[in-house]
């Protein structure tokens, strides 16, 4: 345990792009669908965890060639949000594949965390990223399949 700076600017990369839901919501509902119940505790628990882990625990041997791989995964998140923003935040761009990648914003987030772990040589933040995608990924093909079939 211990305090890890990059983890911390991860983290928050990560999570700051998602708080333009508060003030730019989709302008459109989303389609109807069921997520069984165990799928969203895994997703809250793999967000809960992305969020403090990396913060929290201490780099091992830093390989600092995964760290372009981390500004990669980042830069096409962000990417991803523009992409919402300037197309009218329609609700099915959120879940919308790129170049034949399915719901590349549920993936992007979870690359970027394990190549953190990579990165800063911690294999507790690629636990936590495993559990995140666990639950983030299923959840987000769920929702881009009822949204297509809309």
């Amino acid at each position: 345990m211990g305090f890890s700076p990059i983890g911390l600017i991860v983290s928050l990369a990560v999570l700051a792009p998602n708080l333009l839901l508060l003030p730019f919501p989709p302008r459109d509902q989303p389609a109807a669908r069921r997520i069984p119940p165990v799928l969203t505790w895994v997703e809250r628990a793999g967000q809960g965890l992305c969020l403090v882990v990396p913060a929290i625990t201490e780099p091992g041997a830093v390989v600092w060639w995964w760290a372009p791989v981390v500004a990669a995964a980042l830069a096409g998140y962000c990417a991803l949000w523009l992409r919402y923003l300037l197309r009218g935040r329609s609700h099915a761009l959120l879940f919308e594949p790129v170049w034949r990648i399915p719901v590349p914003m549920a993936l992007l987030p979870v690359v970027a965390f394990l190549a953190t772990a990579a990165w800063l040589g911690n294999p507790w933040i690629a636990l936590a990223a495993v559990v995140l995608a666990a639950g983030h990924i299923p959840i987000s093909l769920l929702t881009a399949g009822a949204t297509a079939s809309r």
